[in-house]
């Protein structure tokens, strides 16, 4: 019996592009775009080179892939006038409802951020997608504001992603989740003072802020 050990066989067929893009999410969020190199995405997915730029034309065309299948799953729910939310305000809240740290390794923060800060060229396709995602992220808190009743829901959303992002890059700076805890207790106090009752004038009219 010979004692020479097989080389490793790449998995070639159907499921290669999904095999690229899990390898690279996890790749990208545990290390970075830019650390992150193609030989170590290849033998991650088990796929050749060929097969990787077969289905991904550059590190720029993957990382764009990457962020777009992200967007559905952290983007808050928005839900239409016409289908009339039950609680909007808490639906504002959960978005600074995290779940507490279970494992170990580091915390990545939004991979948006991260990635506009790893292509900061603000014409850069990637740099766009990140830009993208926050202005949907912050017009779909406005929309929810709305059906929560703000008298201005454009500021209030703009208040809440703002608050978001600050918290997110705090916990990742500090690598613990406690930011989330308060920013949670201001975006309450921002919620309410929004959709309370304006104040009245001397002359009993309401004041708008």
């Amino acid at each position: 019996m010979s004692d020479e050990v097989p080389p490793v066989r790449r998995r070639r067929g159907r499921g290669a592009r999904e095999r690229i893009l899990k390898a690279a999410t996890e790749l990208f969020t545990a290390q970075g775009v830019n650390a992150t190199g193609m030989e170590q995405l290849t033998t991650a997915a088990h796929v050749s080179k060929r097969t990787l730029y077969t289905h991904f034309a550059s590190k720029d065309d993957l990382v764009h892939a990457y962020l777009s299948q992200l967007q559905d799953g952290l983007l808050p729910t928005e839900t239409f006038a016409e289908e009339a939310c039950a609680d909007p305000r808490r639906q504002l809240l959960a978005i600074f409802d995290w779940d507490p740290r279970t494992s170990d390794g580091p915390l990545r923060g939004c991979p948006f951020l991260n990635a506009a800060v790893e292509v900061p060229d603000p014409d850069h396709p990637v740099h766009q997608l990140a830009a993208a995602y926050k202005t949907e992220f912050t017009r779909r808190l406005t929309a929810i504001a709305q059906q929560a009743g703000a008298r201005n829901p454009e500021e209030l959303g703009e208040q809440l992603a703002l608050l978001y992002d600050g918290a997110v890059a705090r916990s990742m700076a500090f690598n613990h989740t406690g930011a989330g805890v308060h920013a949670r207790t201001i975006a309450a106090k921002l919620i309410d003072e929004a959709v309370a009752p304006a104040p009245e004038s001397p002359t009993g009219t309401a004041t708008t802020a």
